[in-house]
């Protein structure tokens, strides 16, 4: 076994070597406890016939438990910086491959079924830069990409939203898309302490399991995430204001949407907060002869 990247010691001695400085536009905070990446990988269930899925490697403290377990480990870089280090820190490893590219910019069909032949499922294990969590999220699901579960450590507070029951404070489009998508569980919290530079915010991880259909059928998928979305623009404001607010012409065209409300059976005083996944699928529909 090499000496683990993911110790404070170490860690440091690496960023020494290579006089690296964190950049916080790049929201770069790096992992320095084993047994949290022990962890970690351990909820990603990976066996030598996984594919894995790294999105901002640093200097390879997750990549390296990633290797040690999967079969094959592609990680997206964007920090130019980091891939002389990346270099250096998984040469013992010969099953990782390094993408210097922006994730949301990539063509992650394409590198999986590249990168993955033979592999009998993929994962994406990750420590998510913060500032673009939700974007690279909706982009990895939005694809329909094939891949079974993301196990993926996130800000507490997005964490919070993506597990979120209606009528809660958290509870949001966010919320909506991702259990459209996939059944979220938070299945870890995260101190500070074990970073380095500390966040100044509380850490997740939460597990997302692929799933093989949505919960509900719409007409369409993006005009059903445009009504969400619109329903939360004030969440102090009822559902039919906000509506009003979001839909093109909503003002002049506030019988419509009053009838569409009611055609899915939903009282329009009630707030976006209080729509189960199900309902706004109803609503989405009703409203798609006129808006969508």
């Amino acid at each position: 076994m090499h000496k683990d990247i993911a110790t404070p010691a170490r860690t440091k001695e690496i960023l020494d070597k290579y006089g690296f400085s964190f950049k916080k536009s790049l929201g770069q905070n790096f992992l320095i406890d084993p047994n949290i990446l022990e962890k970690i990988t351990g909820y990603a269930e990976l066996d030598e016939k996984s594919g894995a899925i790294e999105i901002g490697p640093g200097i390879g403290a997750l990549t390296e438990h990633l290797a040690r377990k999967a079969g094959k480990v592609v990680a997206f870089e964007i920090d130019q910086r980091l891939l002389p280090v990346l270099e250096d820190t998984l040469s013992p490893y010969d099953n990782v491959t390094v993408i210097h590219s922006d994730i949301l910019e990539a063509d992650v069909a394409d590198v999986i079924s590249r990168e993955f032949a033979g592999m009998e499922r993929v994962a994406v294990v990750a420590n998510l830069p913060y500032y673009v969590t939700t974007p690279i999220l909706m982009k990895l699901l939005e694809s329909r990409l094939p891949i079974d579960s993301m196990t993926v450590m996130m800000q507490k507070e997005v964490a919070d939203r993506i597990s979120a029951s209606p009528s809660t404070k958290e509870y949001g489009s966010l919320s909506i898309a991702i259990q459209y998508y996939t059944e979220a569980e938070t299945v870890m919290t995260v101190p500070k302490t074990v970073f380095m530079p500390q966040p100044n915010v509380a850490s997740a991880v939460v597990r997302l399991k692929m799933r093989k259909e949505p919960p509900v059928r719409v007409e369409d998928e993006a005009f059903l995430f445009k009504v969400t979305r619109g329903s939360f623009v004030q969440r102090r404001k009822t559902i039919l204001n906000n509506l009003q607010a979001s839909m093109p012409d909503g003002k002049k065209r506030k019988d419509e949407i009053a009838s569409a409300l009611e055609a899915a059976g939903i009282d329009p005083g009630r707030r976006g907060e209080t729509l189960t996944l199900e309902e706004f699928g109803r609503l989405a529909d009703s409203l798609y002869p006129s808006f969508g």
